[in-house]
């Protein structure tokens, strides 16, 4: 979780899908963020797949890209289903998106496994938040697109194996992950506020303040607390 200005429409327009109520133009942003956050996965995963030095972890990997792809397929067919274009939906999300992982590229393997788990977690986490608002189909379908498929699980093990054999592994990473977490908060909540339609959904339709974004961003940080205490990392 989880990234400034849109790519295609100017801060604070609606994107340009096809005319839709304001409840439904944020569940499309939504999705087409998600949508787009997926496919980004899908090839990030396969990088690290490529990187991994086992052939068990290549093909563990490998399957975890496999399932990101499967979310980016079932979110762009509901986009279609809303009557949205989904290259339109995703387009507003493209350059933030790509920017955040420009800024945050890992320079190692387990720097890669890191960001994955936190950075990834975050935004899961505040998605999971949302999803909470929206029509149980859509509902349903956010929370399958955000399940794990075993790449929290896989972190862990790779990134405590690491620290036991070289304990001083651990500060870098630390460090690493408190920056990332830095990042992938402000990145979201410009997003956020910078979407309208995105905005007034967070808010329950009505106009959300870039504080109350804020504060929302703020109660997921315990659960990122946990994560580190997770890898074996002090916060």
């Amino acid at each position: 979780m989880a990234e400034h200005e849109p790519a295609t429409t100017a801060p604070h327009e609606p994107a340009k899908t096809a005319p839709h109520e304001s409840a439904t133009d944020g569940v499309i942003e939504l999705l087409g963020l998600l949508a787009y956050a997926s496919l980004v996965a899908f090839f990030r995963l396969a990088d690290d797949a490529s990187l991994a030095a086992s052939l068990p972890d290549k093909a563990d990997l490998a399957g975890m890209a496999v399932a990101q792809f499967g979310h980016f397929e079932l979110l762009r067919t509901r986009i279609s289903e809303l009557g949205a274009e989904p290259q339109l939906a995703m387009q507003p999300f493209v350059e933030p998106i790509d920017a955040f992982h420009a800024r945050t590229a890992p320079s190692s393997w387990l720097e890669g496994l890191v960001k994955a788990y936190v950075g990834d977690g975050i935004a899961a986490d505040f998605y999971r938040v949302i999803a909470q608002l929206l029509d149980q189909p859509t509902r349903s379908l956010v929370l399958s697109a955000l399940a794990d498929g075993g790449h929290a699980q896989f972190a862990i093990t790779r990134v405590r194996e690491a620290i036991a054999a070289d304990p001083a592994v651990a500060g870098r990473l630390a460090l690493w992950a408190r920056r990332l977490v830095g990042e992938a908060l402000s990145q979201a909540q410009r997003v956020a506020a910078e979407r309208e339609a995105l905005a007034r959904l967070l808010a329950g339709g009505s106009a959300a303040q870039l504080g109350e974004i804020g504060r929302m961003f703020a109660a997921l940080t315990d659960a990122h607390a946990q994560r580190m205490a997770a890898l074996g990392l002090a916060e």
